[in-house]
């Protein structure tokens, strides 16, 4: 097992953990980058939030390359491309080749959390797998923690310039490992009856009963937390640097903690033959709950609902698992592929989206107005809420149906000149678990 974690895990946790530290990287240098180059709100959004984009465009090419050739040669490939975009944005002295370097890492990072997830599944047992996925999201996301005190470090001694040079560097060293170390290994032939397609993920009813409640929850945790926690801090709390790089900090180790915790419950629920579905809208419901103290702003320090934030980011331990649930291990990259498309596509929306509305407030002493804040993100819970409804009446409308078809079947024959029980394909799909797979 010990060899297992070090020639399998280990080298795709350090790939996630890279591509956390890009995601997160620039709301640390937003300032020095807006100071250096002249940005406003809305071209750090697009340059934060481009990397959401090509992330969501790639998911669905890559999910594929992942079941066709496996994730040891798609994430050592990508890396390189991500090594190689981080060196031209250390080079790089206008607002459009920071734009597109920023694009080369978000697609050198596309795999990064898809390859680990299918390399859990290549190699270690489906009953353990939420709680595997805890541990690498746990792992990657000390990437967000780096990206914080640490990184302010390097900032300061050897620039945001500098500091994507080494970055650069790093994902060249971990694309050379991955290719090098990690053994390769297929899913084998086709296990279910069920075709290996994206219309198989897109037809399945209880992909899109989970899927909105999944993209603006987590999808907007990443943005709030990526980007504008920091200008949020600066801006209605009036902290300085230090105290908001510290608060980043903070609610970095939230991150990767509840991430931990997450994938521990998730376990303990699954033993318990309890599905995961319920703690996953738990957590969106406190995640709301959290967004609509910091719109409120009430007369004490916000670090605990931007935490809880935070710690809605992770959530990922629990979605990803629960699609594994739904699919063949042949498609479960895809499904997280589908999945992704998503959840990076509402980030970037709100990471966009919450730049352009704040852009519509005039600056007041060089800070943007709490009203603008609480617009923009009042707007995005609203949408939370729907989906969370959404979330949770599904099963209900559900069960009302098999109702009325379990009352039609049982009426008397001569009520009925004939009658057809129409059953959902999706209902149809459900898989069983394969007992003679050799994991």
């Amino acid at each position: 097992m010990w060899r297992l974690i070090v020639c399998v895990f280990l080298p795709f946790a350090a790939g996630y953990y890279l591509s956390y530290l890009f995601r997160t990287i620039n709301t640390l240098i937003a300032g020095r980058l807006a100071s250096d180059l002249g940005l406003g709100a809305a071209d750090i959004g697009l340059l934060t939030s481009i990397y959401f984009l090509v992330v969501m465009a790639a998911q669905i090419p890559i999910g594929m390359l992942l079941d066709r050739f496996g994730p040891r040669r798609v994430q050592s490939v990508l890396l390189a491309v991500a090594a190689a975009g981080a060196a031209l944005f250390a080079l790089s002295t206008g607002f459009l080749s920071l734009l597109f370097a920023r694009a080369m890492v978000g697609l050198g990072c596309a795999a990064a959390l898809m390859s680990g997830l299918k390399i859990i599944v290549l190699w270690f047992p489906r009953e353990r797998m939420a709680l595997i996925n805890g541990y690498m999201i746990m792992l990657g996301s000390l990437g967000a923690v780096t990206a914080t005190a640490p990184a302010e470090v390097l900032l300061d001694w050897i620039g945001w310039r500098g500091l994507f040079g080494v970055l650069g560097a790093a994902s060249a060293l971990a694309a050379i490992l991955i290719y090098l170390v990690v053994p390769e290994r297929t899913t084998g032939p086709q296990s279910s009856r069920t075709p290996a397609t994206l219309k198989t993920v897109y037809s399945d009813a209880r992909f899109w009963r989970m899927a909105p409640l999944s993209a603006t929850c987590i999808g907007s945790a990443w943005a709030l937390q990526f980007l504008w926690a920091a200008p949020w801090l600066s801006d209605v709390e009036r902290l300085d640097r230090t105290r908001v790089v510290n608060e980043l900090f903070v609610m970095a180790v939230a991150l990767s903690l509840g991430a931990l915790v997450l994938g521990v419950l998730a376990n303990w629920v699954r033993r318990r033959a309890k599905k995961s579905e319920a703690l996953f809208g738990l957590l969106a419901a406190l995640l709301i709950v959290a967004e609509l103290v910091l719109i409120l702003h009430p007369p004490w320090p916000s670090l605990l609902p931007w935490c809880v934030v935070s710690m809605a980011g992770s959530a990922t331990a629990l979605t990803y698992a629960i699609i594994a649930d739904y699919f063949p291990a042949e498609l479960v990259a895809r499904a997280n592929g589908g999945l992704n498309v998503l959840q990076f596509g509402w980030a970037f929306v709100v990471q966009y989206g919450t730049g352009l509305i704040l852009e519509q407030w005039p600056l007041e002493a060089g800070h943007y107005p709490l009203p603008a804040y609480q617009t923009a993100f009042g707007v995005n819970v609203l949408l939370q809420l729907a989906a969370l409804v959404w979330f949770a009446v599904v099963p209900w409308l559900e069960r009302r149906k098999r109702k009325a078809g379990a009352w039609v079947t049982r009426q008397p024959a001569g009520g009925w000149n004939s009658v057809e029980v129409v059953i959902p394909p999706a209902e149809l799909a459900i898989l069983e678990a394969d007992d003679h797979a050799e994991w």
